[in-house]
């Protein structure tokens, strides 16, 4: 008589398929009820790297924009003057440098046949630009730019016509703020940016030139290069009320465009006799010794 499983065995079994049946009912009603059933696994902290990244962003970002300008800064201390290389600018490629007679002064009203546009260098204002740093919005007289160059400073101008507003927004970066320096447009310059300090000049095509910054570090405050050292950029207050012998930054006397009459002073500064003053040492205030010396 043929045997079979015995009732015991069969309730097992059905017990078994009722669990695995009960199992994956509720397997599917998660599904249904959440979606994707919650993983048991480590998380990944999204933010905290959404967090790393952004900074890493803006570290890199600063990297590339700050090292450029150290570079140029760096590449720029190697025209530094010294005892041994008094006059770093004769390594600057197109550096025109000219001598011209010092302390040499005109009057307010007076104007000077200059042989350079823009001059740099021969008769000028007995009053000086204020060139502490500023940059002037608006072309200032020559006259009195000029004597600041004998002050030490450097002289930044510019075409307003060649340079849009973030050029010359370039350029005054380098200038706002920074003594024995000014800025301001030149109409009618020949270049779209020209560097003045006395008896030097340099002409350049564009703002972001290495040049620039040459330029400033060989002959800004070279006491080897210009006639009044340690003589100051500040402003000069008027003592007569009518500012006619002194200089107001926030109102300066403006650029005269016209050509010098017949009565203009000659670049030798015939009949003039030099200012005592300043042929003897430098006049007016005193900057610190530590800035009237070369860097190194």
């Amino acid at each position: 008589m043929p045997t079979g499983p015995d009732k015991g065995s069969q309730n097992k079994s059905a017990a078994k398929a009722d669990k695995a049946i009960n199992a994956a009912n509720k397997k599917s009603a998660r599904k249904k009820k959440g979606g994707v059933p919650t993983a048991t696994g480590r998380q990944i902290p999204w933010l905290t790297v959404a967090g790393v990244v952004v900074v890493v962003g803006l570290v890199a970002g600063l990297g590339i924009n700050l090292y450029p300008k150290y570079q140029d800064r760096a590449e720029a201390q190697k025209f530094a003057p010294s005892e041994a290389n008094q006059d770093p600018s004769t390594g600057i490629e197109g550096v025109t440098v000219q001598e011209y007679p010092a302390a040499l002064h005109v009057g307010r009203t007076q104007r000077v046949a200059y042989d350079q546009s823009p001059p740099f260098g021969g008769p000028h204002d007995a009053v000086w630009a204020t060139c502490t740093g500023i940059v002037y919005p608006e072309a200032i007289r020559t006259e009195n730019a000029v004597h600041s160059l004998e002050h030490g400073a450097v002289w930044v101008t510019y075409n307003p016509d060649d340079l849009n507003a973030d050029q010359v927004q370039s350029l005054a970066d380098r200038v706002d703020g920074e003594t024995q320096m000014m800025m301001s447009p030149y109409p009618g310059l020949d270049s779209p940016v020209s560097l003045q300090s006395w008896g030097h000049q340099l002409k350049l095509d564009s703002v972001d030139d290495e040049r620039i910054g040459q330029f400033v570090s060989a002959l800004r405050l070279n006491r080897f290069a210009y006639p009044e050292v340690g003589a100051s950029c500040a402003s000069v207050p008027s003592s007569t009320g009518d500012g006619s012998d002194g200089f107001d930054p926030d109102n300066p006397p403006l650029f005269d465009a016209s050509a010098p009459g017949a009565d203009a002073v000659p670049m030798d500064g015939a009949g003039i006799t030099p200012d005592a003053s300043e042929t003897g040492g430098a006049g007016g205030a005193q900057l610190p010794s530590d800035l009237q010396m070369p860097t190194n």
